[in-house]
This record gives structure tokens, sequence and C-alpha cells, in this order.
């Protein structure tokens, strides 16, 4: 491993794209004209993430700046895998096929993205962990997620 000085390029990209995205957040939170009836709006979770975003855009910049950090190399099938439980939800949305499916795809594809191979038991786990946050926002908080025939039995 050879001793870099410097800026470290794609780390410091990849702060200052964070800094672009809290200011498109923090520009949206600012735009937000839904006020809320009692506590805290929507517009303070916006803010939050903008925050949050920038925080981590600073962490970015400053291990851009650190000598001696080497990235390690990209594992391409963890990043297909990622892809693919992306894939699974938003395509488990679009076609109608519900939030409680999508979400059960996206846990146990990034389970196995990684390194876990264990399909069938992630499926479950997956199931019963979208189930019960579908449930908490369905019917405790009164927030719709997106319905299939799976959701409307609730």
């Amino acid at each position: 491993m050879t001793e870099r000085s410097g800026l470290h390029r794609p780390t410091a990209i990849i702060g200052l794209g964070l800094f672009a995205l809290a200011a498109i957040t923090w520009n949206d939170a600012r735009s937000m004209t839904i006020a809320a009836n009692y506590g805290v709006g929507a517009d303070a979770a916006s803010y939050f993430v903008a925050a949050f975003l920038a925080v981590l855009g600073v962490g970015h910049l400053i291990a851009a700046l650190k000598p001696g950090i080497e990235a390690d190399e990209c594992d391409w099938g963890a990043v297909a895998w990622i892809g693919l439980a992306l894939l699974g939800l938003m395509g488990s949305i679009a076609f109608g096929f519900g939030f409680i499916l999508g979400s059960t795809l996206l846990f146990a594809f990034t389970a196995r993205a990684f390194g876990r191979r264990a399909l069938v038991v992630d499926l479950i786990i997956g199931f019963v962990l979208s189930t019960l946050i579908f449930l908490m926002f369905n019917k405790l908080l009164q927030l719709a997620l997106p319905m299939g025939r799976l959701e409307m039995m609730f």
C-alpha cells in the first residue's frame, strides 16, 4: 500500500455531492407550505436531513484530506444485489404489488449483498418486519403507504 498525499478526489467529489443534496433538500424545506396543526411540521424532517447530509459532506471532505487512506476494491456483485433490491421495491410499488412485498425484497436482497446466504429466512424476516412497519404507519400513525392486495387485507 502506497502512502498518498493531497486530496483524494473520489471522496471529495462525494462530499461535494452531499453538500449539493443538502442544499437542494434545505431549499425544498424552505418552500414547503404545509403547516403543522401541532408539534413539529413536515419541514422539520427535511431540515434535519439537510443538516445531516451537510455533516456527512464535511466528514467526506475531512477524509479526502487525510493521507494514507485507501479505498477497498468494489464488490460489483454486492452492488448488483443492492440494485436488484431497489428495483424490486420500485417495481413492486409501480406495478401495484404494495409496500410489504417491495420492502420484503429490499430486506432480503440487501442482506444477500452483505454476504448472507439464507434467502428464504431473510424473506421471512423481511416479510415480518415489513408487515409490522406497514401496520405501524397505516394503523397507528394514519399515514398511507403504497397498497397492494396483501395490504388491503388489513
